[in-house]
């Protein structure tokens, strides 16, 4: 690349609003949400449009320039952070942030790359409607990222993760083409669904540039439930009563355990426990009813209670009076996160097993982590109704952060994952692999299907420069996929 003729023309095409190389402006996205990895980037381009975003791609690839697409910055496996070698572009789509239409008798939301999840609840909401997808970090992460990583959060149990929300897709390719897949079809039987190709790749494939998403009616009544018992063993069978005694009703079942907790009531000012007491685990629900049914779901609700006393299932429970309990309610599930970043470094996992075996698995790990890591505490928590839990191992107290990630901290992750490789698992269930898990993946990846990745990045990636270094592993021998 010519430095000179490549910012030359870069600037040209995007105006002083589209591109910066100011330190101040680009260093604070250089540093992923976790605080795990650095980067360093030439310079930060921010385009308002698809075409700008093709313009741009076209002109990297004129110039061997790398790219980095970035949405919120809140993904957990360092995908949207440069490496340290300061060629790449980071290209930010929080410019383009525009929510196109919303139309509530075809349940579909047309909405740009940079629309900020929380700013979309918001839209859909004002007209009726709400979109079925929803996390802690629904302040920051943004839609492009959301589709890009294929996010779960705490509704999957009921509606499925991002991939299921896209209807349709608009992404700009390696070579700057621009694919339009926006028409949402019920019925279209041309060949491969490339969006589903698109959606979760990372941004190694194409730049996700817009979508039109799923929307479904809003809830007219809900009743959130905190629930008390033993064992996780314990709150997997309250989990099938409530599928078989609520159905389509149940829309939430999340768990954490009382130490988890109570970090959390730490992290909180003037926060309290839900429960007047103390239980080994606990169980977040929520049951979701439509409008007008408020004595239907209170009845259901209570009765689903008062047999699970009855059978012994849980210690205690309450459930929420009125709307502003129910979000405290959530509120100190949604901050685990902030909570346990505050206690220290860590090693976060999030993996998933078969539904049926996730007590068992939970059961086994943390005691073997513990007992051959003295000091370390391990937790786990989230999405059992998935078979879906974040199983972290916060450090001893006093560690070196930075030697402990790379040393402990590593061999910890590498034993997780073997485990949940040996319990016919996944090393990731919702967070994507970034460059936090590439090597693991192709440690443990199934010969076949990493075969099957390298070769459909080398078909629309030959040069490389989408998101290099992330999801995909190298091929044996270093050589570039």
């Amino acid at each position: 690349m010519t430095e000179t003729t490549f910012f030359e023309e870069a600037s040209a095409l995007l105006g002083p609003r589209g591109l910066t190389r100011d330190p101040e402006l680009v260093d604070a996205w250089l540093t992923d949400w976790r605080g795990r990895f650095k980067g360093k980037a030439c310079a930060l381009a921010s385009p308002a449009s698809a075409e700008e975003v093709s313009a741009l791609v076209k002109l990297c690839a004129k110039h061997d320039v790398p790219i980095v697409p970035q949405g919120g910055n809140s993904g957990m496996c360092g995908g949207a952070t440069p490496d340290e070698s300061g060629t790449a572009v980071l290209l930010s789509l929080r410019r383009m942030d525009a929510i196109r239409a919303i139309d509530a008798d075809a349940g579909q939301a047309v909405c740009e790359a940079g629309v900020i999840l929380q700013k979309l609840h918001e839209a859909v909401e004002a007209g009726g409607m709400r979109f079925p997808l929803t996390l802690g970090g629904k302040g920051s992460a943004t839609i492009g990222g959301l589709i890009s990583t294929n996010a779960g959060g705490t509704q999957v149990l009921q509606h499925g993760s991002m991939r299921a929300q896209v209807l349709g897709l608009e992404a700009v390719l390696a070579d700057g083409q621009i694919f339009n897949a926006m028409t949402a079809l019920k019925k279209d039987n041309r060949g491969f669904d490339l969006k589903q190709l698109l959606i979760g790749s990372e941004g190694t494939l194409g730049i996700v540039t817009a979508a039109t998403l799923r929307i479904v009616p809003a809830i007219g009544e809900r009743r959130v439930i905190w629930a008390g018992m033993d064992s996780l063993e314990t709150a997997r069978a309250l989990l099938l009563k409530c599928q078989h005694g609520a159905g389509h009703a149940l829309e939430g079942f999340e768990v954490l355990a009382q130490s988890t907790l109570e970090d959390v009531l730490r992290h909180l000012p003037g926060s309290r426990g839900p429960l007047a007491g103390k239980h080994a685990w606990h169980a977040l629900i929520e049951l979701v009813a439509e409008p007008g049914e408020a004595g239907k779901i209170d009845q259901l609700a209570e009765g689903m209670m008062v047999s699970s006393f009855e059978s012994g299932l849980i210690e205690d429970a309450t459930i929420a009076a009125n709307e502003s309990q129910a979000e405290a309610f959530w509120l100190l599930r949604d901050s685990i996160a902030p909570a346990e970043r505050e206690k220290g470094p860590a090693v976060q996992h999030d993996i998933s097993v078969p539904v049926e075996r996730m007590p068992a698995f939970v059961a086994a790990a943390i005691p073997r982590i513990e007992q051959e890591w003295p000091g370390t505490e391990a937790i786990a928590f989230g999405h059992l109704g998935d078979g879906n839990v974040h199983f972290h191992v916060i450090a001893p107290n006093d560690v070196d952060p930075s030697r402990w990630y790379e040393t402990d901290g590593k061999t910890i992750s590498a034993q997780v994952y073997e485990m949940v490789t040996q319990w016919d698992g996944s090393i990731s269930a919702e967070h994507g692999i970034g460059q936090l898990k590439r090597d693991e993946l192709g440690r443990l990846g199934d010969p076949v299907a990493l075969y099957i990745m390298r070769k459909v990045k080398q078909a629309l990636d030959p040069q490389g420069l989408l998101n290099p270094g992330k999801l995909v592993p190298l091929a044996q021998g270093g050589a570039t996929p």
